[in-house]
């Protein structure tokens, strides 16, 4: 039973927030608006009449809550009318058409995409959560004020955490942390990601938070005397040349500390010794006029300036930030921007509504910035197999340290730390990352994986052959470029299994005398519903990646053909009398196993893996003969090169040599000069004599390899060479 007490205070609570409420949309609202709020407010209240919160007070106090805190970032009527509503529909009877009819499909929509999916078929809360996140992205897509009403009910939500039992409280954090921080990040909306940081560590490490800011409580009083000492040093050679500044202090945040302690490894002090300023300008220009007094005042460190007014960060962030070597040695941060920008960095998006009734270019490069984003992120979406697909991307997405590079028309690129060439390709258009063979880096041939660095003029050159290779998911970083690649592959195996598929189904109907093209339309499509198939592709598909055997298939084709009253030139002979001819170029279907490494010009075999297609072996290959005897015939399938395979094929020798400097050396200049490439080198055994080396090679084919290792086995340093069999 509720105390009396508490009950009164919980309706005083009530009476507050809507009171602070009104009073904040009274200062940018009009009259009109106002009333509208002011219905809202009576129908959720209605609505949610008789529903607590588990700490007491009414529900409608929390999304009160809500609507304080976006008014107090100045958001327009339907923002308020949406925070006001956001939980009706979750939590009450009241559905999207009853919200739709009431207050107009805008109000309805945005309510319905912050709206959390209840009834979603997922199998664990990591997929519901996964949903839940990609139907907001979606809804943000069509209008950013979903994720601004979202990240206010958050933040309240993470305000209110104190009566939720430890478990809930860390994974209510843990999410925050995940997904809601990186978004107001991106977002650029610093302050509410500041206190949604601050909640989440203190909800997270409680011990750990009480440590800090005990220290950070206890540290701040012997740093005063020299934060006042820098302070007035700077404020007083401003005065001087006439810049009325204002210049404060700035303390670090609990969390930032934390995070800095781990990733540097470093002690409390170590983080605490460093001390930060912010210097506010009344414009741009007088923010490189500052930079150079305090660059004259203290000593700079040198590769700690960065200009993010020139360039600024992904989020639409601006300022100068440099790092100065100030008195008895200390570091001193300095941060340089204007007012306006500084009002922009603490906003963000919501900054759009905010200046909205006045020109302002930073909201709208702000709204561009946020806008492209979201469009990445449909692509993303689109492309992505599920859910948790999505998230994956979407958290590499969500934590990019930026870098700069150029198109050679002098183009500025944002890419994330760590960014390649094919980042890079696929920055430009999609096209150019699906075609990108190679490329030069300051006018320097580069391979593709090579990792691009700020201010790197970058030419992608592209060839209409090339196409994305399974390995650049080794090295890709962004999410624009994975979600391709990823998406091409699927497709490129998927149309490279059914060829293969038909493939080997006509070899095995040719054994039978047999062809698909004789095979009555009729009979194939009963055969094809009674195998649960609904057209000859997913069939083909099926062969070509090893789930059903051609034999088989082809055996049930030949059985209907007889019950037909079709006439057969022979019966069936065995299955494997006619070898399928393949390339070794053919993709992703037909795997050259690593175990023998074939190469052109082998006597080889195929088998069959359910799920990838056929991997090629050597006869000889151990593993061959280890599976002959255990498995069923019909896993394996004759096959051959065809006479004009081309292309790399990898190989491995086994080298004992006399262990001597520039051995190696030696051996790869031959290689060299035999038109082939050295892959990997393993020393497998070594003493002061002699050492034995595996080496794996790229060929053309059998008799390429074996003039390398003709030549290699005249060398006076070569003991023995042999080939690698498995």
């Amino acid at each position: 039973m509720l105390d009396p007490a508490n009950t009164n205070n919980f309706a005083f609570l009530q009476d507050e927030l809507l009171n602070k409420l009104y009073d904040l949309l009274n200062s940018y609202l009009a009259t009109a608006q106002i009333t509208e709020i002011t219905q809202v407010y009576e129908y959720s209240a209605a609505a949610h009449t008789g529903q607590l919160r588990k700490s007491g007070e009414a529900y409608i106090c929390h999304p009160l809550s809500v609507a304080v805190i976006l008014a107090e970032m100045k958001m327009d009527s339907h923002g308020i009318m949406a925070a006001l509503l956001h939980d009706v529909i979750e939590d009450t009877a009241v559905t999207k058409d009853d919200l739709t009819t009431e207050f107009g499909s805008q109000v309805a929509e945005l309510v319905d995409g912050v709206t959390k999916l209840t009834k979603i078929d997922s199998q664990s809360r990591a997929e519901t959560q996964a949903e839940n996140v990609r139907k907001m992205f979606l809804a943000m897509a069509v209008d950013l004020r979903v994720i601004i009403v979202k990240l206010a009910d958050r933040l309240h939500n993470m305000q209110t955490l104190g009566v939720m039992p430890n478990s809930k409280k860390r994974r209510i954090s843990k999410e925050t942390m995940d997904i809601y921080i990186p978004i107001a990040n991106r977002l650029g909306m610093n302050e509410i990601r500041h206190q949604l940081e601050l909640l989440s560590f203190q909800a997270m490490y409680p011990k750990r938070y009480q440590v800090l800011k005990h220290a950070v409580k206890k540290a701040r009083g012997h740093r005063g005397e020299i934060i006042n000492k820098i302070e007035n040093s700077i404020q007083h050679r401003l005065q001087e040349i006439d810049l009325n500044c204002k210049v404060m202090g700035r303390e670090k945040h609990i969390p930032s500390i934390y995070q800095k302690m781990l990733r540097k490894k470093i002690s409390f002090s170590a983080v605490y010794d460093v001390y930060a300023f912010r210097i506010f300008a009344d414009n741009l220009d007088n923010c490189y006029r500052i930079l150079g007094v305090v660059h004259n005042l203290y000593k700079p460190i040198p590769e700690k300036f960065k200009d993010y007014i020139a360039l600024p960060k992904i989020n639409g962030y601006q300022a100068l930030h440099t790092i100065l070597s100030g008195p008895y040695g200390v570091p001193i941060e300095i941060q340089i921007k204007t007012h306006h920008m500084y009002q922009m960095s603490e906003s963000g998006i919501a900054a759009h509504w905010l200046y909205k009734d006045k020109t302002c270019d930073s909201s709208a490069k702000l709204q561009t910035y946020a806008n492209e984003w979201l469009h990445d992120l449909l692509d993303m979406q689109s492309l992505s197999g599920n859910s948790l697909e999505f998230i994956e991307n979407l958290k590499i997405d969500l934590f990019p340290h930026e870098i700069f590079v150029f198109t050679p028309q002098g183009k500025v690129i944002k890419l994330p730390s760590g960014s390649t060439i094919v980042d890079f390709a696929y920055a430009i258009h999609t096209d150019i990352g699906t075609h990108c063979n190679s490329a030069r880096i300051d006018k320097h041939l580069v391979p593709l994986q090579s990792k691009l660095q700020n201010g790197m003029t970058i030419e992608v050159i592209t060839t209409e052959w090339a196409r994305p290779n399974v390995t650049w998911l080794n090295f890709v970083v962004t999410i624009k470029a994975r979600t391709a690649v990823r998406n091409y592959l699927k497709n490129f195996q998927q149309q490279e299994a059914i060829h293969l598929g038909r493939r080997l189904l006509e070899k095995a109907l040719l054994d039978m005398k047999l062809s698909l093209d004789t095979v009555p339309t009729a009979r194939l499509e009963k055969l094809l519903t009674l195998m649960e198939f609904n057209n000859l592709d997913e069939l083909l598909e099926d062969i070509g990646l090893g789930n059903k055997m051609p034999f088989l298939c082809a055996k049930r084709i030949q059985q209907n053909n007889l019950e037909a009253g079709l006439k057969l030139d022979d019966t069936y002979t065995d299955y494997k009398k006619t070898p399928l001819t393949i390339k070794g170029t053919e993709g992703m279907v037909i795997i050259l196993a690593k175990c023998c490494r074939p190469i052109p010009g082998d006597i080889i075999i195929g088998y069959f893996n359910p799920g990838k297609g056929i991997v090629v072996h050597r006869h000889e290959c151990r593993n061959h003969q280890n599976r002959e005897g255990k498995n069923n015939h019909n896993t394996w399938l004759e096959i051959e090169w065809c006479p004009k395979a081309n292309g790399d094929f990898y190989a491995g020798i086994r080298l004992e040599i006399l262990n001597q400097r520039g051995t190696l050396a030696t051996i790869a200049s031959i290689i060299s000069k035999m038109k082939s490439s050295i892959e990997n080198v393993q020393i497998i055994e070594q003493d002061q004599k002699t050492s034995i080396d595996l080496i794996t090679l790229s060929v053309k084919d059998r008799l390429h390899l074996a003039n390398i290792m003709r030549k290699i086995k005249k060398l006076p340093i070569v003991l023995k060479i042999t080939r690698i069999k498995a």
